[in-house]
């Protein structure tokens, strides 16, 4: 119920976090992910650019577990 601010303001924005293996991790294939995320949830959401923020966070095999293992070994 707490209201979520983005540069100073209350007003409706978005916060999308991504994290993937071997996906994302360099400026470059950020910037092309970026892009098309912000297409996306601009035209889904009806937000302006300024009130959505994209967080990338890359991840080793080893940190994502499934099927009582982690990705290293599936």
């Amino acid at each position: 119920g707490l209201p979520m601010v983005l540069s100073g303001s209350a007003e409706p924005c978005a916060q999308l976090v991504v994290s993937s293996i071997g996906v994302v991790g360099t400026a470059e294939q950020n910037q092309r992910h970026s892009a098309r995320f912000f297409d996306v949830l601009t035209a889904q959401l009806g937000l302006g650019p300024e009130r959505i923020v994209i967080r990338f966070y890359p991840l080793e095999p080893w940190q994502i577990g499934k099927n009582r293992t982690v990705m290293t070994f599936l």
